[in-house]
């Protein structure tokens, strides 16, 4: 019997690979150096540029809201979805259990090859269910797929708005929890504008002390309750 053909683009958002820039395994093999020099790992970012760049751009925000909270940034520029499985299956989370850990990818599944709404979601569910299998005892906080171009009716916001919709339904409010923070960055017309991210895309500096504050009092809640 034939077997079926495979939706190419599902298929890559689900199957996980590594970068293919000269930069990515030595970030990784730096990522879990410091991990496992870490007393201990409560909470985690996971995600593509816009969670590396609490490195540089939001680095005195992650010093003053994270860094005492024994925080790791597990964030790699460009990552899609299977980029951030192929980083799960190579040991970026083992032998931590974090009680919380935030998660934001999606939007460069959209941006490098706008892949499919359904496909991009199910790249999230495939982390969610690895982060299930390896942290059973972590809340996962799984932020809305930042917004992204100037106008609410581009493509690329349509796209990753259509994400949204999809993936908010992972949360069970048992151990994932969905949030969504993108008002704070859109004006009352819902625009984005280059005050708050220069390139329609990653917020700029001063962005990250919005993020960080909009975030908190659930940061401060789920940190704080225990595991259900």
């Amino acid at each position: 019997m034939m077997e079926k053909p495979i939706n190419q683009s599902k298929c890559l958002s689900v199957t996980p690979a590594p970068q293919d820039t000269v930069w990515w395994l030595p970030r990784h093999e730096a990522k879990l150096a410091e991990k496992n020099t870490m007393d201990r790992v409560d909470l985690v970012f996971l995600g593509d540029s816009i969670t590396q760049a609490w490195e540089k751009e939001g680095a005195d925000v992650w010093e003053a809201f994270y860094q005492p909270r024994h925080a790791l940034n597990l964030g790699f520029n460009g990552d899609r979805t299977e980029h951030v499985l192929w980083r799960l299956a190579h040991g970026e989370i083992d032998n931590i259990q974090p009680k919380l850990l935030v998660l934001l990818v999606g939007t460069n599944n959209a941006g490098h090859r706008m892949d499919k709404a359904e496909d991009t979601a199910l790249g999230i569910k495939t982390i969610l269910d690895v982060l299930g299998e390896k942290l059973p005892r972590t809340k996962i906080l799984l932020l809305a797929v930042f917004p992204r171009s100037a106008k609410p009716t581009q493509k690329l916001r349509v796209l990753n708005e259509q994400v949204n919709q999809i993936i908010r339904t992972y949360a069970d409010e048992k151990r994932v929890f969905f949030l969504d923070i993108n008002h704070q960055f859109l004006d009352e017309n819902g625009r984005l504008t280059s005050d708050v991210m220069n390139d329609f895309l990653h917020p700029n500096a001063n962005q990250y002390r919005v993020f960080a504050e909009a975030i908190e009092s659930h940061l401060q809640r789920l940190l704080a309750s225990p595991f259900s």
